[in-house]
């Protein structure tokens, strides 16, 4: 449950096994808008919230999942009236919804991201830009030397700093100094266990940025190299920059629930490589969803011939 949209993920997925996607849906619910001057999240979205959750859970029961994994980042994070939005979802829905920390969600990214690339890769320096926080992460071992969650998303630096459709160019050039200001110490603690090997962008607005540099289409299947240059992404910048969002959501890889951010997301994504020297992020297709499924999978026990299942048995999992 993340600020733009309920993501339903079926995974085919065993214990040292491929987690396999089989079916994906989405709800855009946009919760990080849903919330009020007072810090909580209205009526109408925490009942939206409960309907998609109840029609999810029955496409679960009829996907044959055997395990439901639910659980929710920045917008229900901050919202102050999560603990009751998410008890009344329990209530009728049957599921219970964990609420990722900012540090954890950087760490399970971390953990997504190292087993795509492997120990070859080193040491991993990772970024993933949601739509209400940006997290960040530095290490050699499945578990970072350093994990970071800032509000840098780009939901919410749309909302705050650029309204305007398009945006207006001085709020755009006011934002790039304050993001440069607020990476900046950041930037130092994150790097201060080790220059990287290697640099990694994660999630939906890497992906798209990285399309609208000339990366590979989606289609091309995740085994495909992507890259995102800072070069690339200070064109990129100027282009979309002076674009209504009707127009950038007719651009190839750009979503229309997601165009609105677009530009905050691009400037985050600049800002974070300019404060921290990177000049080229490779593009992974692994994530949080990954990083929760793994997880949950590396504290089941082994399956063996000895239960009657088989080394190679395989089950069901709903991110």
């Amino acid at each position: 449950m993340g600020s733009n949209t309920v993501h339903l993920l079926v995974v085919d997925a065993h214990r040292g096994g491929h987690p396999s996607p089989m079916s994906s849906t989405k709800s855009v619910l946009r919760l990080a808008e849903q919330i009020d001057d007072d810090g909580r999240l209205s009526d109408r979205a925490a009942r939206k919230l409960v309907e998609s959750i109840d029609e999810f859970t029955h496409i679960a029961s009829s996907s044959g999942c055997e395990q439901v994994m639910a659980f929710a980042t920045s917008a229900v994070r901050d919202a102050v009236n999560s603990d009751e939005v998410l008890a009344d979802v329990a209530h009728k829905t049957g599921v219970a919804v964990e609420v990722l920390s900012g540090p954890d969600e950087a760490r399970l990214t971390s953990l997504a991201v190292r087993r795509w690339y492997g120990w070859s890769a080193g040491r991993i320096l990772a970024l993933d830009i949601g739509g209400g926080s940006l997290e960040m992460s530095n290490g050699v071992d499945e578990e970072p030397d350093v994990a970071l969650s800032l509000p840098l998303g780009a939901g919410r630096l749309t909302r705050e700093w650029l309204p305007g459709d398009p945006p207006d160019r001085r709020r755009v050039s006011v934002l790039r100094d304050w993001l440069d200001a607020e990476l900046r110490p950041s930037a130092k603690e994150l790097t201060d266990p080790g220059k990287p090997d290697l640099a990694v962008g994660t999630s939906k607005t890497f992906r798209s940025l990285a399309r609208l540099t000339g990366a590979a289409p989606s289609n091309a299947g995740p085994r495909v190299q992507r890259r995102l240059t800072a070069s690339g992404l200070r064109q990129l910048i100027s282009f979309i920059s002076r674009m209504t969002r009707d127009d950038r959501a007719e651009l190839e890889g750009v979503s229309a629930d997601r165009a609105g951010q677009l530009v905050a997301g691009a400037l985050v994504a600049e800002a974070a490589m300019r404060a921290l020297s990177v000049d080229t992020l490779e593009i992974c297709p692994w994530a949080l969803r990954e990083g929760v499924i793994l997880r949950r999978l590396d504290a089941e026990p082994p399956q063996t011939a000895e239960n009657g299942v088989g080394t190679g048995g395989a089950g069901h999992v709903v991110g």
